[in-house]
């Protein structure tokens, strides 16, 4: 069953709490454990809470704190965005939902509201969100205000929104529609919107669209004078006690409000004896305006009725409340169980629940964001510690990348250099750095290098190896590092910020070599686009490949694939796609392509493809109707290193896509190689998948 639902809107007071609650009770009903999470809370005062989570979390009585369920303010959002750091906040939403994901069996989640600032970003930062998270949607609308047509266009619209991002969307619900037109509107939408999707609509009712004399006064600042009991009336309408008592008693409505000023003793306990007369009708409270407070007589009169409905006093004048009251928009508090209980009474009657517990349980999420594959590599990491060297010591980026990584805890580090010069180095650069925590090596200092040294000698004098170069090579970085990974003291080297790739894989070559079943060292990298993880092979290791080699670097990928989360569908780029083109370079492809059918049929595989026939889902259908791989690749092999280097420095630049990587396949122990104009976050990623593939992969 899928794990999570995105609740969204497009509007302010689409009544979504309807939802969230018919949705939770429900759920709460079907699910041993559910967790509740609100991304983007509505702003709140420092010391309070935010009313509508507490009302959720406290009436279900879920077991979750406050600061648990919402990742951040909405004002604190704006600023983060306005700063060029909205990153920063898709990392907090993804590692406080995946905590939650954790602890229960289900998670709802409730997007923003479109109240005050900021409305005009929230239906994309909804619709990233729930991107991010990979979780389904369902949006609801209010048909308050609108004809049919403009109804059904604003739900297409925010239908479509989540859509065009790849967000499957469950459901569309309109709410407040007026009943005599339920079966209009959800006809109308289902001729609209696409077949298969679950569309109902929920009626306007009318005790959850006015407040309460509790929400009147939290909205005014008022003193509550008698009636504390009674907060919870609903008021149906309110009219203003200026006139005489005897004309005033006609304008009494069923559950009216009655607005006067504090002095007018006469509208004050006329509509309280009219409230107990069985003539007039029942009045859900008084509002005494004017900063007026009734005389001690009057008071003590009132405290001795039978019965007394809310009186609450503020400080403005009669006009002004009116207008005010007027522009307050109803809540749901956690103490209010009537109108709880009436909106998930609502929802069950005009919710279709079996349909959306079957979309439920059917909905698989399709790939994986950026954010959330970087989200899971770090958790990876951190869960089964590694210990990686850092030979280049030397290079800023390196040190300032130590540091990050110190700071995230996520991995144990040595850093090969000069301990004085890195000092140096940390304080020029202003950083923050524990040299408690990280290993600096000095090779000829250190007390395995004459060990170090005897190994390698002994591995290689068959090459006509001596001591004396032995010696020479292992004051090298990159060929000390790597005899720490060959000798266990370390798990995994990161290198080529400052070096070759020859430099960084031949110490490697020489004596970690390749695993059994390997005959070839392979690279990828883990291409992060706007919206999925592409994994593109090889880019940096193998100038023009055999069919075999090209083969065995197709299977290792995907294995790669799988044991990151992503699932293989493996696209063997061409020129040409299917029969169509000749050649010795599609040959070669083709040819690669059958070997791996026949060596690993448990593949999704096609080729020889084009690149647009491999990603995009039209030109895949287009030119090959019938594969279950194009337009839906995730693992991209290329023919040779000049078509795959090239393609993939392209692809970054031009979209600005994150390469993380070069990851090399087919070592024994996992030595990396960057780019030499890596930067500091390359460097950090790169640690971070040398330590997962530490782990055993």
């Amino acid at each position: 069953m899928n794990k999570a639902i995105y609740i969204a809107t497009s509007e302010e007071y689409s009544g979504k709490s309807i939802v969230t609650l018919g949705l939770m009770s429900m759920l709460i009903g079907k699910t041993a454990k559910v967790g509740y999470f609100r991304p983007i809370a509505e702003d709140f005062e420092d010391g309070k809470i935010d009313n509508h989570i507490e009302t959720v979390i406290n009436h279900f009585g879920l077991d979750i704190s406050f600061q648990d369920a919402y990742a951040i303010k909405k004002s604190k959002l704006i600023k983060k965005k306005n700063k060029g750091k909205l990153g920063e906040v898709l990392d907090l939403i993804i590692e406080k939902y995946k905590k939650l994901e954790e602890r229960f069996d289900f998670v709802l989640v409730e997007g923003t509201s479109f109240t005050g600032e900021g409305t005009v970003i929230e239906l994309d930062m909804n619709v990233l969100i729930a991107k991010n998270l990979g979780i389904p949607a369902i949006i609801v609308g209010s048909g308050v205000g609108k004809t049919l047509e403009e109804l059904v266009d604003s739900l297409y619209l925010a239908y479509d929104s989540f859509k065009v991002k790849d967000v499957e969307v469950l459901a569309v619900i309109a709410n407040k529609v007026q009943p005599e037109n339920i079966k209009l509107v959800t006809s109308g939408l289902k001729k609209s919107l696409p077949d298969g999707l679950l569309v109902n609509a929920i009626p306007i009712i009318s005790s959850l669209n006015n407040p309460t004399i509790l929400e009147i006064a939290n909205e005014l600042d008022a003193k509550v004078l008698f009636g504390e009991a009674y907060l919870n009336n609903q008021i149906s309408s309110f009219s203003v006690g200026a006139m005489q008592l005897r004309n005033y008693l006609l304008h009494l409505r069923e559950n009216g409000l009655v607005i006067t000023p504090g002095d007018r003793a006469d509208i004050i306990l006329g509509a309280l004896q009219a409230n107990e007369s069985v003539n007039y009708p029942t009045i859900s409270g008084i509002i005494l305006t004017g900063n007026i407070i009734p005389e001690d007589t009057i008071l003590k009169l009132i405290e001795g009725l039978s019965s007394v409905v809310p009186i609450i006093a503020v400080k403005e004048g009669t006009y002004v409340i009116a207008n005010k009251i007027g522009d307050i928009k109803p809540k749901i508090y956690a103490n209010n169980t009537q109108k709880i209980q009436t909106s998930i009474d609502t929802f069950e009657k005009y919710v279709d629940l079996e349909s959306l517990t079957e979309k439920f349980i059917k909905f698989e999420a399709e790939g994986m964001t950026p954010k959330m594959f970087q989200y899971n590599l770090v958790k990876r990491a951190k869960k089964h510690r590694k210990h990686i060297v850092l030979p280049e010591g030397n290079d800023d980026r390196v040190i300032i990348a130590a540091s990050r990584l110190l700071a995230m805890d996520v991995v144990d580090i040595s850093i090969i250099g000069n301990k004085k010069q890195i000092e140096n180095k940390v304080a020029e650069l202003g950083l923050s750095f524990d040299f408690s925590k990280v290993h600096i090596i000095n090779p000829i200092k250190s007390r395995h290098y004459d060990d170090y040294v005897n190994t390698y000698y002994e591995l290689r004098k068959e090459k006509k190896m001596t001591l004396e170069i032995a010696k020479d090579l292992m004051e090298d970085g990159s060929y000390f590092g790597t005899m720490m990974v060959y000798k266990g003291h370390a798990d995994g080297m990161v290198s080529g910020a400052a070096h070759t790739t020859q430099h960084t894989i031949l110490p490697a070559l020489q004596f970690i070599k390749t695993k059994p079943n390997s005959s070839v060292v392979s690279s990828i990298f883990f291409m992060c686009l706007e919206d999925r993880v592409s994994i593109f092979g090889d880019c940096a290791i193998n100038p023009n490949p055999t069919a075999e080699q090209l083969a065995e670097i197709a299977i290792s990928s995907a294995d790669s694939s799988l044991a990151f989360g992503i699932e293989p569908k493996i696209a063997m780029l061409s020129y040409s796609s299917g029969s169509s083109g000749k050649g010795d370079e599609v040959d070669k492809v083709r040819a690669a392509t059958e070997i791996v059918r026949q060596k690993r049929p448990d593949l999704k595989i096609e080729g020889p493809i084009q690149y647009d026939a491999a990603v995009d889902s039209v030109v895949g259908q287009s030119k090959m109707p019938n594969s279950e791989v194009a337009g839906h690749a995730s693992v991209l092999i290329f023919p040779d290193l000049n078509t795959g280097n090239n393609t993939y420095k392209a692809v970054q630049r031009e979209t600005g896509a994150l390469a993380i990587g070069p990851m090399l396949q087919g070592l024994n122990k996992p030595v990396n190689d960057l780019s030499r104009g890596c930067t500091v976050d390359d460097i950090i990623n790169t640690v971070v998948i040398t330590a997962i593939q530490a782990q055993g992969l």
